[in-house]
């Protein structure tokens, strides 16, 4: 017992070393002389614990983007439900979407493919993500062009509009979803609860519907969204992989050896690419940083006409969504005006929205901003449309 047959040709030696320290989940263990409260919490946050093998990691990450008939047949089914439910303002029907949509697959596989730098991983998992991100924008763009109902919704409103908050809330998901991918147990629920919280599909749809109309400002700020939210996703389940101490992927030769001329490499590799990641994710949030501070700035600062208004008419979003269809707007107000004499029994209280433009505006063009602001004032009786004498 024991004895190894020889015969063929000595197998040449592999510089694995590394490899197989990573995969043991050995760990450095506290100092005996640290801080208690230092040693408990290491030991109740420790993120290593009850990892699976690293096998088990790359197999979970790397399946969830495989595409296949049956993936792309959920997909399209998923958008047209996301689609009819941003269409009549459905909140159920966009939450149902959400269950179903196996867009979150592709953005781990990125994820991981970026923590190991494994670059072939990296080049399948963007082509299969372009793929379902076209296939979504046509499904979506199809059902808008054929559906009647061509009215801006609430749902469609808050899904082209993206803050701060969306990218917290990708940042968080993607944290839950590379812990649950990297754990002994199955994680299909958390990532389900994932895929939900982190709404990608909802964004794409909007940019459909953009595409739909014809309305370009409305597709960029929607599709900036979905963008966002990939991003942010993969950024923090990176995070989680790097924790996990996942071990970089390494591209053994014909001759079965990796030299030591190439782990360097690897690793050079990997810290040139996460540099350039961070550089390029914070360039990447700063328009939505503008729009979220402007945003705040028109909710609180003095100019505005107090909280509950703004909370009940959302006068500064109107006002940029009507400066996205209508580039000639000046200015947009929303007050109230008596018909009758007022503090009289007959007196009745009218919501009126004032529109103010550079140029005349035809009569559909009318229609559609009245249409647009219906959204945000529901007990709106008028609009007066004012032309700014030169």
């Amino acid at each position: 017992m024991g004895e190894v047959e020889s015969g063929g040709p000595a197998a040449k030696p592999v510089a694995a070393h590394k490899l197989q320290a990573g995969d043991s989940g050995a760990r450095r263990r506290p100092a005996q002389g640290a801080n208690p409260l230092a040693r408990a919490l290491s030991s109740v946050f420790n993120l290593r614990a009850g990892r699976a093998s690293y096998q088990d990691i790359r197999r979970r990450f790397v399946n969830g983007s495989k595409l296949s008939g049956t993936h792309l047949c959920i997909l399209i089914v998923a958008m047209l439900i996301a689609s009819i439910g941003l269409n009549t303002d459905s909140t159920e029907c966009i939450v149902g979407a959400m269950l179903i949509c196996p867009l979150m697959g592709s953005v781990l596989a990125i994820s991981y493919s970026v923590a190991t730098v494994d670059v072939r991983l990296l080049r399948d998992a963007l082509v299969g993500l372009l793929v379902q991100v076209c296939i979504c924008l046509a499904t979506s763009t199809l059902y808008f062009v054929l559906s009647p109902l061509s009215g801006v919704t609430n749902e469609l409103l808050a899904n082209s509009n993206p803050t701060v908050w969306d990218i917290l809330v990708a940042l968080a998901g993607g944290f839950a979803g590379g812990l649950g991918n990297s754990r002994r147990q199955e994680p299909s629920t958390l990532i389900v609860g994932v895929a939900v919280a982190t709404a990608l599909m909802p964004p794409l749809c909007a940019a459909g519907y953009g595409i739909a109309v014809r309305d370009l400002a409305r597709f960029a700020s929607a599709f900036y969204e979905f963008a966002l939210n990939v991003v942010f996703i993969a950024l923090a389940a990176e995070i989680v992989l790097l924790i996990l101490r996942v071990p970089l992927h390494r591209e053994v030769g014909p001759d079965g050896v990796v030299t030591l001329e190439e782990e360097v490499a690897e690793e050079r590799l990997s810290r040139r690419m996460k540099r350039f990641i961070l550089v390029a994710t914070v360039v990447f949030m700063i328009p939505c940083v503008l729009a979220t501070a402007d945003m705040v700035r028109q909710a609180t600062g003095p100019g505005a006409a107090g909280a509950h208004n703004v909370d009940e008419y959302q006068v500064g979003l109107t006002t940029r969504e009507l400066s996205a269809v209508c580039p000639s707007l000046l200015e947009y107000r929303v007050g109230t005006e008596y018909v009758g004499e007022a503090g009289s029994a007959t007196a009745r209280r009218r919501v009126v929205a004032t529109v103010r433009t550079s140029a005349p505006l035809d009569a559909t063009q009318r229609s559609r901003l009245r249409a647009l602001i219906r959204v945000h004032v529901k007990n709106l009786d008028g609009v007066t449309f004012e032309v700014a004498r030169g």
